[in-house]
């Protein structure tokens, strides 16, 4: 049987040996910490990331979070660059190692070519003493106390270090470079973070005949049957193409709890005025913020001067995929 409160302590431990690491490595952040942002930021080419085994595969996440964060990087595995992935390096690029002991055999004959092209290295290893130390142009610290393998060998601390060490310079250098929020919506137009970023109201409207809609003179019978039509659950009172008003299910319901004669009623007599609107620019994730703030289903997206462009319901902005 297992302990599940001895595999638990265990886990626990595990956590703390890594965040003890990130503690220790966070306290050596230097000058030349500095250094290495000052030759990223001012890198006119691309930043190549390589590292062997579980390094490299850190050295990859860091590509991809430098990509995402505004600064072209490409990963070269060693083995492929020593037999001709190198033609990826140019005069003016930057080259991250990362390697736990500095003295991996493929990285040490990556080195002499990488020099003889004369591009920047920058090295994140915990050998300060290594061949890949003495070789690079900075160094940055990634030595650990232990690892969190109780025999002191499976990468483990020393990745999560060299992990948050690569974020911390892609976030550091983004700052700088001053990226924002509509960059970074640019580069994930496909995910949520894209989604939440970049799509308005304008993307998403119903329009034209797809919005329900009556003029202030219709009767009840035609109030209905426009709600009914459209499936929204509310029609717009529209005069003139301007949205005078919005009268839902609700109102309805109301008005007869009241013992309205609204068989006698005008919609300009049902409706509630003024209703909340919005612009067609107006970005779909802080729409469904203001619907479920106020409790609402229906939004008439609106010009400028008060014309009514189309309508979004609570479950298409959830249906497209703004929901946290």
């Amino acid at each position: 049987m297992i302990d599940f409160s001895a595999t638990a302590a265990r886990g626990r431990e595990v956590i703390r040996i890594e965040r003890d690491a990130l503690d220790d490595l966070a306290a050596r952040i230097d000058g030349a910490f500095g250094g290495a942002i000052e030759l990223l930021h001012e890198c006119r080419g691309h930043v190549l990331l390589t590292g062997v085994g579980k390094s490299g595969i850190i050295a990859q996440k860091i590509t991809a979070t430098l990509n995402s964060t505004g600064t072209p990087a490409y990963y070269m595995h060693p083995n492929d660059a020593l037999h001709g992935d190198l033609g990826m390096a140019r005069p003016g690029d930057v080259v991250m190692i990362l390697s736990k002991s500095g003295d991996s055999p493929e990285l040490a004959q990556l080195l002499p070519p990488l020099r003889r092209l004369g591009v920047k290295i920058i090295a994140l290893t915990g050998g300060a003493g290594s061949q890949l130390a003495r070789a690079s142009d900075i160094v940055l610290d990634c030595s650990v106390e232990r690892e969190a393998c109780p025999f002191d060998l499976a990468p483990t601390s020393s990745t999560t270090a060299m992990l948050a060490l690569g974020d911390a310079l892609a976030v550091v250098l983004y700052e700088l470079k001053g990226f924002t929020r509509a960059d970074f919506a640019a580069t994930h137009p496909g995910g949520v973070i894209g989604r939440r970023l970049l799509l308005k109201l304008e993307d998403i409207m119903k329009r034209e005949e797809k919005v329900p809609a009556v003029a202030p003179g219709a009767p009840f019978e035609a109030v209905v049957m426009e709600i009914s039509r459209k499936r929204l659950g509310a029609t717009f009172v529209v005069d003139g193409g301007l949205l005078r008003g919005i009268i839902t299910d609700g109102d309805l319901r109301r008005l007869l709890e009241r013992k309205a004669d609204i068989y006698a009623m005008r919609a300009s007599e049902m409706m509630t005025t003024d209703p909340m609107s919005a612009p067609p620019d107006m970005l779909g994730s802080a729409a469904l913020v203001m619907l479920e703030e106020h409790k609402r289903m229906q939004l008439p997206v609106v010009d400028a001067a008060g014309g009514l462009l189309g309508v979004v319901h609570l479950h298409d902005l959830i249906e497209a995929g703004l929901k946290s």
